[in-house]
């Protein structure tokens, strides 16, 4: 069997699956009953300074889209960090991590801006013996306002200044988690490396807010009539968290820079993608929120069978093996083509391919009188879009016109090799003069 052991900066655990640092890891009773349901490691929720507590609203904390079958795509919380006592937090750490030496904990932390209080918080932390820290750069509600979280996120000098403070003061992996509502996440991810970081997570949650209220008029959660933005997580916001996982990885200047993915993995598959795209494990928090603990398992399996059949004898063997493949949309190929195919016998003819088509694409399906769809070549430009809203999984599917075959949208021959791209006008350089 393949051999799920993960080996994170120097922090290891017996698979990659993480529970992301968030309510799930908020105390010792939740996190026991996480590695007992077979979780490699936790980032347990984040601590603050002392000093007076924080206070979290004793009302709804959540918001949610449902799909059509009431499945959770996305969830906003309101819900800031920890509100239990530091010395408690720190006290508990300390038995977990006796008792499951070989599970990863990390300890998420958010203080003030100030040398100061990371120095003195840090040989707190040390001394319960935690397998490391991630630094809390990405939290956008609550915690921002009074500058923390997203607040030092934004600002890469601060994230540079606050890391070599971690690193002065702790010797244990630093992780640096980074806020997705900024421009450029790869600037922020140099000042982490810059400062020594150890390795960077993403993506924290989305500036969001969820749904409005029609009837009281205000964002939904609701506190006494009011509601406010929070953060966006689960599986809607995978395809944003990968993006700049991948940004991260193949640019140049950080693609030697360890990463932990966050984002809406709910299964093996998810975090298979995520893995990839470059990063070395995965942090979980929605799916478990939603489903459970035991959905590790799960994963679990699924990625051990799959590695199974691809001949992967460690993860190590298959991270970062999409990075390569992705590129600029101006040195894709645009020599490539392809053309749809509607399989008949699977056709239920609901006549959705042709209604996007029809409407709004490129008219290149046709009906006959007794309901039957096909497709129009000489007008089909492989946008895909039939195959996305057919109901009927590959039903239509996208057939590669091999070189020497004639594209009957320009009646020419499909070439075997690249264009000329220094001349070719989606080329961003053709634009230098103008």
């Amino acid at each position: 069997m393949a051999d799920l052991t993960s080996n994170f900066v120097g922090i290891k655990s017996p698979n990659p699956f993480w529970l992301a640092s968030a309510p799930p890891t908020d105390k010792e009773y939740n996190v026991r009953r996480a590695f007992e349901a077979g979780w490699g490691g936790v980032v347990w929720k984040t601590l603050g300074s002392e000093g007076p507590p924080v206070v979290n609203v004793n009302g709804p904390r959540y918001g949610v889209v449902h799909g059509s079958d009431r499945r959770v795509l996305g969830l906003n919380n309101i819900e800031l960090i920890t509100d239990r006592d530091l010395y408690k937090n720190l006290e508990e750490i300390k038995r977990v991590k006796q008792d499951y030496p070989d599970r990863a904990i990390v300890v998420s932390l958010m203080v003030p801006c100030e040398e100061e209080a990371w120095k003195a918080i840090l040989p707190l932390v040390e001394e319960t013996g935690a397998d490391g820290i991630e630094l809390n750069f990405g939290c956008p509600h609550g915690m921002a306002e009074r500058g923390m979280g997203s607040a030092v996120g934004q600002v890469p000098e601060y994230i540079e200044m606050v890391t070599s403070w971690c690193k002065k003061y702790y010797s244990k992996p630093v992780i640096v988690k980074l806020t997705p509502n900024i421009t450029d996440v790869r600037k922020p991810a140099a000042a982490a490396q810059a400062g020594g970081a150890d390795a960077v997570s993403l993506i924290n949650t989305i500036n969001s807010i969820i749904s409005v209220d029609l009837d009281i008029m205000a964002p939904s959660p609701t506190i006494d009539g009011k509601g406010t933005h929070g953060g966006y997580c689960g599986p809607a916001v995978k395809p944003i968290a990968m993006n700049m996982v991948a940004e991260i990885a193949r640019n140049p200047e950080t693609s030697e820079l360890p990463i932990s993915g966050i984002g809406g993995i709910t299964t093996w598959r998810d975090a298979a993608e995520y893995m990839v795209l470059g990063c070395g494990n995965v942090q979980v928090c929605t799916a478990a929120m939603t489903y459970g603990f035991k959905i590790v398992q799960e994963m679990i399996s699924g990625l051990s069978e799959w590695m199974d059949e691809k001949g992967y004898s460690s993860t190590d063997d298959f991270v970062r093996q999409a990075v390569p493949n992705v590129t600029d949309w101006q040195f894709l190929n645009l020599n490539y083509v392809a053309k749809a195919s509607i399989n008949q016998d699977d056709c239920i003819s609901c006549g959705r391919c042709y209604a996007a088509c029809e409407d709004t694409s490129h008219q290149a399906i046709e009906m006959s009188a007794d309901r039957k769809f096909s497709v129009i070549d000489s007008e089909c430009v492989a946008c895909n879009l039939c195959v996305e809203v057919c109901p009927v999984e590959s039903c239509i599917t996208m057939v590669q016109q091999e070189p020497g075959m004639i594209d009957p949208r320009t009646n020419k021959v499909v070439e075997e090799k690249h264009g000329d791209w220094t001349s070719h006008p989606n080329n961003p350089s053709a634009f230098a003069a103008e």
